[in-house]
């Protein structure tokens, strides 16, 4: 005869006038909440809005659903977290965690997660200083450099005596170059 072991809730004992119950639907469950912490860094100082500010979006507005801000806060917070591979961004997209990070709980079309995938996290990865037809998303690396040196300077409120510079001189060929 086979066994029900279906049941949805367990009730246990009632603990000072409470109800003790174990639910087994898990609901929506990050493993990134200490990723709190690198939202409140990012409201406070700026990072994603500012570095979002480096990019130009050529893509036609009413086809976009995932803004250029939402993919840079998204990869930013990934790899803050140690997921330095695009295609970690496949379920990254469905973690209520990264929703919050990137600050989009919904998606605009039913067919999308709030949040970008990999392919197109791609074309942020893959775009280039110039818009062209197949690259609508662009960079300016002049604000992009200018950018880091600029959050240097608002780190601190007197300049340093002295800044090291620690540069790796090994030279090593990569990819064959």
């Amino acid at each position: 005869m086979p066994t029900e072991c279906n049941a949805d809730l367990f009730c246990f004992a009632p603990l000072e006038k409470r109800s003790v119950v174990a639910s087994f639907d898990g609901g929506a469950v990050t493993s990134d909440a200490g990723a709190l912490l690198l939202g409140a860094t990012d409201r406070a100082v700026r990072l994603v809005e500012r570095f979002a500010g480096c990019f130009r979006d050529g893509r036609r507005r009413e086809l976009v659903e995932h803004e250029v801000k939402t993919l840079v806060g998204q990869r930013v917070f990934g790899l803050a977290l140690g997921y330095d591979d695009l295609n970690d961004h496949d379920q990254l997209r469905h973690d209520p965690m990264m929703h919050i990070l990137a600050g989009k709980l919904e998606a605009r079309r039913r067919d999308c997660a709030p949040i970008a995938g990999k392919s197109t996290l791609n074309r942020l990865e893959l775009s280039r200083p110039d818009t062209t037809r197949y690259h609508k998303i662009s960079h300016d690396p002049a604000a992009i450099e200018a950018l880091f040196v600029t959050f240097f300077v608002e780190a601190h409120r007197r300049p340093p005596r002295q800044i090291v510079l620690d540069l790796d001189a090994t030279d090593d060929p990569l990819h064959g170059h």
